[in-house]
């Protein structure tokens, strides 16, 4: 049974700083031990923190573990840069979006925890969902989002914003990805994804795009 700080301690003040610290631990130790092989006292340690201040922050190792993921999710891609921006192209927004989704993937750190989650598919079906919830759902929705605001503002022509999300990363991922989740071959580097990325724009603006006349 997950345990949970107590009542009491909840109105505390939070320090912004040991919070950052206890995710950093939190997403090392989660990547090194996995789930259940990762405690919060292992965490509170590597923090340099109490067991009551990690507890204090997250009240227990689920949320703790969604925290970590959603943390990198965000450092690498920022709510901001699912907005549209006036007078912005959206071929500009799509390619942005695009790199900076490339470049989350093939992190060392995103490369290791999807591996971990593979190992662990079958054994902790909430692990997987706790992940999928706080990383990918969270893109897959903030893309949705987008497609759909582009839709209604005459920049794109989407029936289904949420099938075209997922085609769009669907696209960006391809079979590459799995040969790098395998180990078969490396990340594409920066010179690879700038193309990549644009020819993925190209294919989806032809699925997608606003017809002749539009303000696309």
């Amino acid at each position: 049974m997950t345990q949970t700080v107590p009542a009491a301690n909840r109105g505390r003040p939070k320090d912004p700083a040991k919070r950052a610290a206890i995710l950093e631990a939190a997403k090392t130790l989660f990547l090194a031990g996995g789930f259940s092989g990762t405690s919060m006292d292992a965490v509170a340690k590597e923090a340099g923190v109490s067991k009551l201040t990690v507890y204090s922050h997250f009240s227990d190792k689920e949320t703790l573990f969604s925290a970590a993921i959603e943390a990198k999710c965000q450092n690498m891609l920022p709510m901001p840069i699912f907005e549209l921006e006036s007078g912005q192209p959206i071929r500009t927004t799509l390619t942005r979006i695009g790199l900076a989704f490339l470049d989350l993937i093939h992190t060392p750190e995103v490369i290791e925890l999807q591996r971990l989650m593979g190992s662990l598919a079958t054994q902790d079906t909430a692990m997987s969902q706790l992940f999928f919830e706080a990383g990918p759902q969270r893109t897959l929705t903030a893309m949705e989002n987008l497609v759909r605001h582009a839709s209604d503002a005459g920049l794109l022509d989407v029936p289904d914003p949420r099938q075209a999300a997922n085609n769009f990363f669907s696209l960006l991922q391809g079979c590459e990805h799995m040969r790098v989740m395998i180990g078969y071959s490396e990340p594409m580097t920066a010179c690879e994804a700038q193309p990549h990325a644009e020819q993925v724009v190209d294919m989806f603006l032809r699925a997608y795009g606003a017809p002749p006349g539009s303000s696309a």
